[in-house]
């Protein structure tokens, strides 16, 4: 699916992520050998096991990176000219493996460019919940957004 237009993305707007993804070990294990994250929270089992989470916690940057992702395809693929920065990033509960997220989005606000007259500037709210419906990660993201080009029919969605 596309993403919305400037113009669609009016304050307030709900938007849930079309799916959700069930995380693995090997996706924690391969982030974190990517970003050269070696903590041992996130990759030995033996040593978790006598912590309070009893369990190797997902590496809270792929959660983000994830929950951020997940909502691309509904909000602003194809119509996003920058993500400007994210601010307020919160893991309010752990993510283990196996566990399945789910994403939705809320515009919070949208302004048009002071200096792009093709643009405008959306913050957005990402929220992250898991299988139990408990939000496990949260973000607010300001994305500078092309407006609809003159001659596009409007969305139906």
């Amino acid at each position: 699916m596309a993403g919305l237009w400037f113009e669609e993305l009016v304050e307030g707007r709900v938007i849930d992520a079309e799916w959700r993804r069930t995380l693995t070990e090997a996706d924690n294990v391969a982030f974190c050998g990517m970003t050269m994250n070696v903590a041992r929270l996130h990759l030995d089992a033996e040593y978790m096991k006598s912590s309070e989470f009893g369990q190797p916690l997902m590496n809270s940057l792929l959660t983000l990176g994830l929950m951020i992702g997940m909502s691309v395809h509904n909000t602003t693929n194809g119509t996003s000219v920058a993500n400007l920065g994210m601010t307020d990033v919160r893991f309010p509960v752990p993510v283990f493996a196996g566990d399945t997220i789910g994403v939705r989005t809320t515009v919070l606000t949208a302004r048009p460019s002071k200096s792009r007259a093709d643009a405008g500037i959306v913050t957005f709210l990402h929220e992250a919940y898991n299988q139990r419906g408990e939000v496990v990660a949260r973000c607010e993201r300001a994305a500078l957004m092309h407006r609809r080009p003159a001659g596009t029919m409007e969305s139906t969605r």
